[in-house]
C-alpha cells in the first residue's frame, strides 16, 4: 500500500473555539459550552461533562461555533496527562458551544477521510509530535498551527474509508456495550431503590409492601422504620471484606508481565477496572466478580474485578456472605451516595479505615426478598460481566490494529476484514 507524506494542514484545517466571558456561565440553558472535560481520553470517545455546574453559557456568541452532529474536536489544553491529541465526536446538533481550549477539525475531502482523520489525530504518531510541540508550562498547551504542522503518512483516499470504517464498526459495537450496560445498571438501581430503600418490595400478594399497608416496626439502631422481619446489621455481617496494600515500589514490572494490579478508583472504567498496572510481588488479592470499593478519596466508587488481581491500599475487595453480589453491589452504591452527600455538606471524607469499614450500619432484609431481587437482577448482572469482558476484547483489538493499519502493516478487504 502506497502512503504518502503530508502536513496535517495540507489535509485538514483546524479551528480554535469562542472566548466565552465567565459572566455568562450558568447552571442552566440552552447550550452547553464544551472544556476539557468533555474527551473521555482513556476510550478516546466524547463524554458529558459532570465536573461542573455551570456549563451552560447565555451570553451571545457566533454561530460558527455552534457544533453540529458528527463534529471532530481535540482539546488544546492539556488539564490531564495524555488528553493532548484525543478526539471526540459531537453527538447532537444545536447544542454545544465550541470554546477557546477546543479544536475543532474541518478535513480536506478530496483528501482525508472523516473517520480515517478520527483516529489519524489520535494516533500515538501525532500525538508524539504534540507532546514535543507543546509549550512547557504547568498546564501544557497546543494551538491549531502545531497541529497543522504534524507530519503524517497517509493511503490513498479509498483505502483510508475502508480503514475508518472498520475501525468506527469497532468503536460502535462498544458503545452499544457501554449503552446495554448503563440500561442494565439504571434498571437494577431503580428496582434496589423500590424495594431496600423505599420498601416496595413484592409482598405474597405481588403488591408493593409499604405502599399496601405492609407492617413498619422502628428500629432503634437505625433510627427508622423497617419492614417487620428485618434487621439492622453491619457490612461485615453480610461481606467478606479484604483490604488492599500496595506492594513494594520495586517490584513493579514495566514489561507488563505479572499480576494484575489496581491502586484505587482512578483504575476504574465505565463498569469495570481498566487501567492496569502490573507488580511480580502482590500480598492482597480480588478474585474475578468481587466487588472492589475505593477507601480512598472518592470514598465509595465501586467497581467489579474482571479478573483476579492485586489490589493497593485504595481499595478494598468485598464478596457476598449472603450468596447475592447484586444485592450487596447496591448496598454499596448507596453507601457512595452517602459519602457523597456528606462531602457536599462540607463533612470531607479522604479515606475509611478497616474498623470504620467494617461497622457500617446496613439494612439486612429478609431473606426471601434477597433472593427475589437477585433472581430478577443476577441474569441482568452476568449479562455486564459478559458485555464488558468483550468491550475489553474490542478495545484490545482496535488498539492492535489501529497502528498496523495507519503504517500500511495491515490491509482491509471490501468486506471490511483486515488482513
Amino acid at each position: 500500500m502506497k502512503l504518502t507524506r503530508y502536513k496535517l494542514g495540507e489535509i485538514l484545517n483546524v479551528t480554535r473555539g469562542a472566548s466565552l466571558s465567565g459572566e455568562f456561565y450558568a447552571t442552566e440553558g440552552e447550550y452547553i459550552r464544551l472544556t476539557c472535560g468533555n474527551f473521555d481520553y482513556q476510550n478516546n470517545c466524547f463524554k458529558e461533562n459532570k465536573s461542573k455546574d455551570n456549563l451552560y453559557y447565555v451570553g451571545d456568541f457566533r454561530s460558527e461555533f455552534l457544533m453540529e452532529e458528527g463534529d471532530i474536536i481535540t482539546p488544546l489544553t492539556e488539564q490531564a496527562i495524555g488528553l493532548l491529541g484525543s478526539t471526540a465526536i459531537i453527538p447532537e446538533s444545536g447544542k454545544y458551544i465550541q470554546s477557546q481550549d477546543v479544536a475543532k477539525i474541518v478535513c480536506k475531502e478530496d483528501l482525508l477521510d472523516k473517520n480515517f482523520a478520527f483516529y489519524l489525530i489520535s494516533s500515538a504518531l501525532v500525538k508524539q509530535q504534540l507532546s514535543a510541540a507543546a509549550q512547557q508550562t504547568k498546564i501544557r498547551h497546543t494551538s491549531p498551527d502545531k497541529i497543522k504542522d504534524c507530519t503524517v503518512w497517509i493511503p490513498e483516499l479509498s483505502e483510508q474509508k475502508r480503514i475508518g470504517k472498520l475501525l468506527r464498526s469497532i468503536d460502535s459495537k462498544i458503545e452499544l456495550n457501554r449503552q446495554i450496560n448503563q440500561n442494565l445498571e439504571a434498571m437494577a438501581k431503580q428496582l434496589y431503590d423500590y424495594w431496600f430503600v423505599q420498601f416496595d418490595f413484592l409482598n405474597e400478594e405481588g403488591k408493593p409492601y409499604k405502599s399496601s399497608g405492609g407492617n413498619m416496626v422502628w428500629n432503634e439502631k437505625l433510627k427508622r422504620n423497617i419492614p417487620i422481619g428485618w434487621n439492622n446489621g453491619t457490612l461485615i455481617d453480610i461481606a467478606n471484606i479484604t483490604m488492599g496494600q500496595s506492594p513494594d515500589g520495586t517490584s513493579y514490572n514495566e514489561i507488563g508481565e505479572g499480576v494484575l494490579f489496581y491502586q484505587g478508583s482512578t483504575d476504574f472504567g465505565m463498569r469495570f477496572p481498566s487501567v492496569r498496572q502490573y507488580t511480580t510481588a502482590p500480598s492482597r488479592f480480588a478474585k474475578k466478580g468481587d466487588i472492589l470499593m475505593s477507601v480512598r478519596a472518592p470514598v465509595g466508587a465501586v467497581n467489579i474485578a474482571n479478573n483476579d488481581c492485586c489490589i493497593g491500599r485504595g481499595l478494598s475487595a468485598l464478596n457476598s456472605k449472603i450468596g447475592s453480589t447484586t444485592h450487596l453491589y447496591y448496598i454499596l452504591n448507596d453507601l457512595r451516595i452517602a459519602f457523597d452527600q456528606r462531602n457536599a455538606a462540607g463533612t470531607t471524607f479522604g479515606s475509611i479505615t478497616k474498623e470504620d469499614l467494617y461497622n457500617l450500619p446496613i439494612v439486612i432484609p429478609a431473606k426471601e426478598v434477597i433472593s427475589a431481587f437477585d433472581k430478577i437482577c443476577s441474569p441482568m448482572f452476568d449479562r455486564q460481566m459478559l458485555l464488558g469482558e468483550e468491550i475489553d476484547t474490542l478495545i484490545k483489538q482496535r488498539d492492535e490494529l489501529l497502528p498496523l493499519l495507519l503504517n500500511g502493516q495491515v490491509l482491509v478487504n471490501s468486506d471490511l476484514s483486515a488482513h
